[in-house]
């Protein structure tokens, strides 16, 4: 994919300087924003490379490495992919969505680490419960769920993806159940557990004080204004969908490729920087899955990306049931060991450094001299980081590293 020519790093330099003059923000919103600033810049220091045949000379600038930074994403992607190809089991995978109500997502603003703690809970529950009921599968059910927070527009859409193999463990674990075929759990039961637990344990928190109410919330803080707000959100059909089953590991692979470590939006998406406006094109699924272009103010698109910065240290990425993090090891080896097709995981792939990596998602090869086509780069000295403001932007463009 080549390099795009304007990117989230632009719209912050420019104005994001006047953005915080006039709008409140987290520490962890400005330090997301130093960052992806910053990324692959003089700012963050690196190293010079040179060619062993002509002499030519390189800048090679430290990538943020933040996870909300749209240019460090594919090479953390590609090393967490890495990981995950031993934990694959030989079996068709299906991707369910849960998604909570508008109403109810607004509640996020300033309840992240609550609200999305709160979506987990519910999902991990709904599905390990419904799973276990032998009405249904009657199994013990192993899977995991990537947050997303964002719609196409850049609005509060939080919704999970689960990816759940098709079966599970029986409830003494000594056999496998297997689903029936193309058929994991039925949806509407889902969906209705899934609102009542939200529900619950969404009044809970608000009866422990657990949920603040600050700007266009704070009508919310009153009991009846907030039990209203339960109240509508109950009577309504909240949304889980099951799309088709994943085939096989491989093209669960592609699904994590494309899912696990998205940002708000891509560099990709962005069109123009013109007159303090931002265009970028986004996916219109209500109607036909059109693709439409998009016009904001800088500050008012600053202000939706940053809305989707996660709380220091929130895990986005989180396993559930046999796949959970302690035990995982051990119930992958004893689910291979009862699967009908039993075969031995697959071989976990070589660790590659970082240009290894980037060649083989861009074609292009950070060892060969761009001057001569013909030497091979080499470090000769190290580039100290610069001292500079918070959201200095500097117009080299290099390389990544990692």
């Amino acid at each position: 994919m080549s390099r795009p020519t304007l990117e989230v790093a632009d719209v912050i330099g420019r104005h994001g300087e006047a953005f915080l003059q006039k709008h409140s923000t987290s520490r962890g919103q400005r330090r997301v924003m130093r960052a992806i600033t910053q990324c692959r810049t003089r700012a963050l220091g690196g190293h010079l490379y040179e060619c062993d045949d002509c002499a030519h000379q390189v800048p090679v600038y430290n990538s943020c490495r933040n996870r909300h930074c749209p240019k460090c994403q594919s090479l953390a992607k590609a090393k967490w992919l890495e990981a995950r190809q031993a934990e694959l089991l030989p079996l068709t995978y299906y991707h369910v969505v849960f998604t909570l109500p508008e109403s109810l997502a607004r509640l996020a603003l300033h309840n992240a680490r609550v609200i999305y703690n709160l979506l987990f809970r519910a999902v991990s529950e709904t599905l390990l419960r419904i799973a276990a009921d032998p009405k249904h599968l009657g199994a013990r059910i192993g899977f995991f769920a990537v947050l997303h927070t964002w719609g196409q527009t850049l609005m509060p859409h939080p919704h999970l993806h689960c990816v759940v193999p098709a079966g599970g463990l029986s409830p003494d674990g000594t056999g496998w159940i297997a689903c029936r075929p193309r058929f994991l759990l039925p949806v509407r039961v889902l969906s209705a557990l899934f609102r009542g637990l939200f529900l619950h344990y969404l009044k809970q928190a608000y009866e422990e004080g657990k949920l603040q109410f600050a700007g266009e919330l704070e009508p919310l803080a009153s009991p009846s204004a907030f039990n209203r707000l339960l109240k509508k959100a109950r009577k309504k059909n909240w949304a889980v969908y099951a799309k088709r089953p994943f085939g096989g590991p491989q093209q669960v692979l592609d699904y994590l490729g494309r899912y696990t470590h998205r940002v708000a939006i891509s560099n990709h998406r962005l069109l123009a920087l013109e007159d303090g406006r931002v265009t970028f094109s986004w996916k219109d699924y209500r109607d036909g899955d059109k693709t439409k272009e998009m016009t904001l103010q800088a500050e008012e698109f600053i202000r939706r990306f940053l809305m989707h910065v996660l709380p220091d240290g929130f895990q986005k990425i989180r396993y559930f049931g046999w796949m959970a993090n302690r035990r995982r090891a051990a119930n992958l080896a004893l689910c291979r060991s009862l699967l009908p097709d039993a075969q031995q995981p697959v071989s976990p792939l070589a660790v590659k450094d970082w240009k290894e990596r980037y060649r083989e998602l861009t074609g292009e090869d950070l060892r060969l001299c761009p001057a001569c086509k013909r030497g091979r780069l080499m470090a000769v000295r190290i580039l100290n980081p610069l001292t500079s403001s918070p959201l200095m932007r500097n117009t080299v463009v290099s390389y990544d590293t990692s």
